[in-house]
């Protein structure tokens, strides 16, 4: 069954969004960096999460349909906290990818009764000493318009040789069929995580948080979490574990990701 593209509205903003699952608490999905709207990767979402519905109501958040030129990650959260609040969610249990990531420890630094506990995926508290390179390669790409190298690059950096391999043809076929629009919302997005730097407001995060990494990781590099670790190792309701092998996407390719969310989440 097809699943509904809702949208929230605040302020003089709208952001579109699915909601999928029964369960009794709720998750909400801040997903990484994307060409194009993640609402309309849906129903692959959902079946990937399938094993957490039992226990969630998963809303899985776009981010805002009309950003602004210099628009900032920080700006990203504040906006997707808004949205949040507009359609009644608090007290959720919050996982962030890349830079889902960055703006997931925004909100619970800056908005801690909208979450209940904390999971970050392949993401980094600041993006300085090159460690968006990857990202300004992709934005250069997309100024030019060339949306097939976009997608073969954007699938380089974020997969493993092999699953590359295995979707090169699907990612060239994407990106040739790519909007201009799409490529124009890219560049806004992808500019958003320029000078990011929460280090010194992660000590405000008051919710349990795990933290999972890999090793391999080609966009933000295998260093990314370490500013994370290190302000936050210390406590006792930190939980980390870091893959090798699975690349930046690890949170599409490690088999055991989503049982090792769903335990974290249920402790």
């Amino acid at each position: 069954m097809k699943i509904p593209v809702l949208t929230a509205r605040a302020d003089d903003f709208s952001m579109k969004y699915v909601r999928f699952g029964g369960g009794p608490r709720t998750m909400v999905i801040l997903p990484g960096l994307a060409i194009g709207h993640v609402t309309d990767s849906a129903e692959a979402v959902a079946r990937s999460y399938e094993a957490m519905t039992g226990e969630f109501t998963v809303y899985l958040f776009d981010r805002r349909e009309d950003p602004p030129s210099g628009y900032t990650v920080e700006a990203m959260a504040e906006d997707t906290a808004k949205a949040m609040l507009s359609i009644g969610l608090s007290g959720v249990y919050l996982f962030g990818a890349s830079q889902g990531g960055m703006m997931a420890m925004t909100i619970a630094a800056r908005h801690p009764g909208l979450v209940k506990k904390l999971a970050l995926g392949s993401t980094a508290a600041k993006t300085s000493d090159g460690r968006a390179a990857a990202v300004k390669e992709w934005t250069e790409i997309a100024r030019r318009g060339d949306g097939e190298e976009l997608y073969l690059e954007f699938g380089r950096k974020l997969y493993t040789d092999e699953v590359f391999e295995r979707y090169r043809d699907a990612l060239a076929f994407m990106g040739r069929q790519v909007a201009a629009r799409d490529l124009d919302r890219f560049v806004i997005f992808a500019g958003a995580a320029d000078g990011f730097d929460i280090t010194g407001e992660l000590a405000d995060i008051d919710c349990p948080v795990l933290l999972l990494s890999d090793s391999d990781d080609r966009v933000l590099g295998p260093d990314a979490a370490a500013e994370i670790e290190s302000a936050l190792g210390s406590r006792p309701d930190f939980e980390s574990f870091t893959y090798s092998g699975f690349g930046h996407a690890a949170y599409d390719t490690a088999p055991d990701y989503r049982e090792r969310l769903l335990a974290f989440f249920i402790k």
